[in-house]
């Protein structure tokens, strides 16, 4: 069973990675891929602690991109964690991510909901590599007492046209794209029905796209139909996983969504090119 999308405590899950990989093999997950976001501070850990279990790591990250103010999440699959214009990269995403943070905080206390956002930063700060966007604010509310859940904190207050959304500055897709394949890896479009970019994703492969996410918890069987016909019609690989970051709100349980083998051999086959 393969899992291509997974979330430790480097980013936004709340599974650290030595948990993750516990919670992986007991849902007889053989293939794995940690795809953080804008991180691969996981990424050694849970490479050792999979080969300690006898399965296999997949080296992966999920950036965020921006398209018209909009976010657009790539993952990158079989990169190296090591290469230096990456690491160059991700810090400065993740300093547009405290930017971010620090000004969504501003929003709510103007509103009466006051959160020990410093404290958040300074956090992720102390923990090298580490990355923190509006799930770990989303959870100090809940934590506050201003909302019941992580849901209601996006629904009410954090989503795309609520009264604390921060619109993100970052990159292009095709810049995010170039950093992934200048790293050894492959690009795949996360969860496409859910950022209602498809007329864009042909112009994403003329510049490099690799794989669109066809098998993903947001995408019910017939979308996740749709996704794998564009895929062949543009010749496209196909990846896909539970997006798992352990929380009831966000995605579902490591292996609830996986990714069939023949899939993934295409993957590893394009990637051994």
């Amino acid at each position: 069973m393969i899992d291509l999308h997974l979330h430790t405590t480097a980013s936004d899950g709340r599974s650290s990675p030595e948990r993750l990989v516990e919670e992986a093999a007991a849902a007889g997950l053989t293939t794995i891929a940690v795809t953080d976001h804008d991180t691969v501070a996981a990424t050694r850990e849970i490479t050792n602690r999979c080969a300690a279990r006898g399965m296999r790591a997949v080296s992966g990250i999920e950036i965020t991109a921006i398209r018209g103010g909009h976010d657009v999440h790539v993952l990158g699959y079989f990169l190296d964690a090591a290469h230096e214009e990456l690491l160059a990269f991700l810090a400065g995403q993740r300093q547009e991510r405290i930017a971010r943070v620090e000004a969504i905080g501003r929003v709510l206390a103007s509103a009466g909901l006051v959160l020990d956002v410093a404290r958040l930063v300074a956090d992720s700060k102390r923990q090298d590599g580490r990355s923190i966007g509006r799930p770990q604010i989303a959870r100090a509310l809940v934590e506050a007492g201003h909302v019941a859940d992580t849901r209601e904190a996006f629904d009410v207050w954090l989503g795309d046209g609520r009264p604390a959304f921060v619109p993100r500055g970052g990159a292009a897709p095709e810049r995010v794209i170039e950093i992934i394949h200048a790293a050894g890896g492959l690009a795949s479009l996360a969860h496409p029905g859910t950022t209602a970019i498809d007329d864009h994703i042909a112009t994403l492969r003329d510049t490099g796209l690799d794989a669109l996410e066809a098998y993903h918890s947001d995408h019910p069987p017939e979308m996740r139909d749709r996704y794998r016909a564009l895929a062949r019609q543009l010749d496209l690989l196909v990846t896909g996983g539970s997006d798992y970051h352990g929380d009831p709100a966000h995605g579902l349980a490591p292996g609830s969504v996986t990714l069939p083998e023949d899939d993934f051999e295409r993957l590893m086959a394009k990637a051994s090119l």
